[in-house]
């Protein structure tokens, strides 16, 4: 892989970048991109490592479209839309030019298709033997009227929901073609507004990361294990297989008399799986009423 012919190959498919998006005033080939920002702009990073999140000789398709996916479900987690993306990508010293040219057409596919264009990165060869690391960062724009949906707002008394079902993730190679929640993220803000308290996307378990909310809002979370949807067959670790990119969100007590049983524009369904009271943690409550603390169920990425 040449460093100079990846590079130009980048630039000449990025040509058309201003006048596609409106957002984007610069793409690659310079120092920097020059992108359009409102007062309040929405950032995250994440990294996708061979071996850890996803395994050698998975299709380069995949690859890319996950790397991209990871980030765009954390905009949408905040009921945001993604509108640009930046890549760095570390690739093996074996990989042709043609397989590098592909990676980079793929996260390019990827990331206009969730409306958030390359406009820039970083390109390095590995040492033999090193696995694939990629990062995407996005950025991206709060909900219009309602702004950021952050973990911290829970209030004692709001009930427990999730889009979607969860779990088997990984052995179901679901974590590598799941759509990020972009459009239930903006229908539940719309149809919220302020109602709509805390959300998180599910990528690492549902039960560690419910206990993020937990912590972030200072108060305690009840999940009632006969209420969650679970993909089939049914994983005895469904509350730690992590991966689902679903959506954990919080909100006030009468939401079920606004909301539908699923999202009228993808066909997603919601569905209540617990309450919010006063103190702290997270538990899952099993079918015999016992109590299970959730907040080491899940990925720990150390």
């Amino acid at each position: 892989m040449r460093e100079s012919r990846l590079l130009d190959h980048i630039y000449r498919r990025s040509a058309d970048l201003a006048s596609s998006f409106p957002g984007v005033l610069l793409g690659p080939g310079d120092d920097c991109a020059v992108v359009a920002c409102g007062p309040q702009t929405l950032l995250t990073v994440d990294q996708l490592i061979e071996g850890r999140h996803y395994l050698p000789g998975t299709a380069i398709d995949l690859i890319a479209r996950k790397a991209v996916a990871r980030s765009v479900s954390d905009i949408a987690a905040m009921a945001g839309v993604p509108r640009w993306a930046l890549a760095t990508a570390a690739l093996p010293a074996a990989w042709s030019q043609a397989e590098s040219d592909d990676l980079f057409d793929r996260l390019a596919t990827w990331a206009r298709h969730w409306g958030c264009p390359l406009v820039g990165g970083d390109i390095a060869a590995l040492p033999e033997g090193a696995p694939m690391l990629l990062t995407v960062t996005v950025g991206g724009d709060p909900h219009a009227s309602r702004g950021p949906v952050t973990r911290s707002g829970a209030k004692p008394g709001d009930c427990v929901w999730m889009t979607g079902r969860v779990g088997g993730s990984l052995p179901s190679g679901r974590h590598l073609t799941f759509e990020p929640r972009i459009a239930e993220a903006r229908w539940l803000a719309d149809t919220l507004t302020t109602r709509l308290h805390a959300m998180i996307d599910l990528s690492d378990g549902l039960g560690r990361d419910a206990a993020r909310v937990a912590a972030g809002s200072g108060v305690r979370l009840e999940i009632e294990a006969a209420l969650v949807p679970v993909h089939e067959p049914r994983s005895p670790t469904v509350a730690s297989d992590g991966e689902d990119y679903e959506l954990l969100f919080i909100a006030d007590a009468d939401a079920d008399m606004t909301l539908p049983a699923a999202c009228p524009q993808t066909g997603t369904p919601v569905t209540r799986i617990g309450q919010v009271i006063a103190g702290q943690g997270c538990v899952i409550i099993d079918a015999a009423g016992r109590a299970w603390d959730t907040t080491e169920m899940g990925w720990d990425h150390g």
